[in-house]
């Protein structure tokens, strides 16, 4: 593991206090906030998912990293932005209603007072124009630290950012900004959020419905929280502590996103231990999964929120049209169905008349989600997943079976070649190995994405 820096903020909490020291981006409209709708691409466009991370051992400049299943980030441009003067940390990234990217961050390292946080524009977020830094009018500030973008349902665009003053400098208390114009250079006085209190840092806030879901850390448990209210400045009932989700404990700078199936992804920084993770609920907020690394970027990322979009130019896939599909990095070799299960052997023009039609498969709209795929054998069957291992079964009418056998289109590691993640486990695709086609979690290799790229060719029968 590449061995940590200089103490973080929150190391910083830890060892100054006596006593312990005391948020999505959703698809309404590109990179928006607010919303609550979720859905896979149409046939030729993508989902994109950007984040603008500062560095384990830098906090003077930021990469751009994206993804299209919002779990294999990669790089697109490292060093994309350094202010002209102070530091960047805890950058949170917008799509404006004007086109352009925003990001607005914490100005200072955390040995130092922070009063203002910073703003840069961006046309394509890769080239970044510093725009101003803004002084945060709390009364006796100290420090304004992890602004937060939100923009709520009716369009306002706000800023949830933590402030602590000079009585108690470690003691932080979320603050709403609002923007008082559309080019984001004017901003409503400061209101605390009622009902989260002091003590709370790095507050992530989404609306489902008529409904605000918070999420805070609250810094003498060292746990991320989960609070509610009808409100955006509230008051706020807090309603989960301590490990309520199975986060663990030194966790920060939560950043939700609905995914394409609709559910929510969580992602926080585990300083407490180096690496950056991520937890997926489907039950608004009810329960998660157990938290997991990000591949790649976890121990080199850190604090960052994230801005989904949809791009055109994603993977091509006609439904209900028969296609064979070829390994991207084993050209000979195919999916076949072999006694209901779905492997990977060579198959050619001299293979049997039966070979070719174990070979050839209907591509037709995904069971639980017609912008997804599923895919039916000559005998009707549907390929599914059932102990992460790929079969053919006839299908039941389950909610089960229809996620099961649905996945999302993303594009492959090869030109012309598709990779099809799983509908009920994000983040997880079909990959072949020894073989053999099964779905894994993707571990953010080369080799990985190679094994889960293939590539939709004339049906063999």
């Amino acid at each position: 593991m590449t061995p940590r820096p200089a103490p973080s903020r929150r190391t910083l909490l830890r060892a100054l206090t006596v006593l312990p020291a005391s948020a999505a981006l959703l698809g309404e409209a590109p990179g928006m906030l607010g919303g609550s709708l979720a859905a896979a691409p149409p046939n030729g466009s993508a989902t994109r998912y950007t984040i603008v991370p500062f560095l384990n051992g830098d906090d003077g400049t930021v990469n751009v990293y994206q993804a299209d299943d919002a779990t294999d980030f990669r790089l697109v441009r490292a060093s994309a932005y350094t202010p002209p003067a102070g530091r960047i940390r805890d950058a949170s990234i917008l799509r404006h209603t004007d086109g352009y990217h925003y990001v607005t961050y914490t100005t200072r390292t955390w040995q130092d007072p922070s009063t203002t946080i910073g703003f840069a524009r961006s046309s394509d977020r890769v080239n970044w124009t510093f725009l101003y830094d803004y002084t945060v009018p709390v009364a006796n500030l100290s420090r304004a630290w992890a602004p937060e973008w939100f923009v709520d349902s009716d369009g306002s665009v706000n800023i949830i950012v933590s402030c602590s003053t000079t009585n108690d400098e470690w003691i932080f208390t979320p603050y709403r900004l609002r923007a008082a114009n559309s080019a984001l250079t004017a901003w409503s006085p400061p209101v605390a959020l009622s009902g989260i209190g002091a003590n709370h840092i790095d507050t992530f806030i989404v609306k489902i419905g008529s409904t605000y879901h918070a999420f805070p850390k609250n810094e003498t448990t060292k746990y991320i929280e989960y609070a509610t209210a009808s409100r955006l400045d509230g008051p706020y009932t807090i309603r989960r502590t301590g490990d309520w989700a199975g986060w663990g404990s030194y966790r920060e700078g939560p950043a939700l996103v609905q995914l394409d199936n609709g559910g929510w992804r969580i992602f926080f920084d585990g300083y407490g231990d180096g690496n950056y993770y991520y937890s997926d609920s489907h039950d608004t907020f009810a329960t998660w999964s157990a938290p997991a690394a990000l591949p790649a970027i976890s121990g080199t990322a850190r604090h960052f929120t994230v801005v989904k979009e949809t791009v055109p130019g994603g993977p091509d896939l006609a439904r209900n049209v028969t296609r064979s599909f070829r390994s991207a990095n084993y050209p000979t070799r195919y999916w076949q169905q072999q006694s209901a299960l779905l492997n990977l052997p060579v198959v050619s023009g001299s293979s049997t008349t039966a070979e070719k039609q174990a070979a050839t498969f209907t591509v037709v709209a995904g069971l639980a989600d017609a912008s997804g795929c599923s895919f039916r054998d000559a005998a009707g069957n549907h390929l599914r997943h059932w102990d992460f291992r790929a079969r053919f079964d006839r299908n039941d009418g389950t909610r089960t079976f229809a996620e099961d056998a649905t996945f999302f289109l993303r594009a492959g590691a090869a030109s012309g070649s598709v990779r099809f993640e799983s509908y009920n486990y994000p983040g997880h695709y079909l990959r072949h190995y020894a073989y053999q086609l099964r779905v894994e979690r993707s571990n953010g290799t080369d080799l990985f994405r190679q094994d889960s790229s293939f590539v939709p060719v004339t049906a063999w029968a």
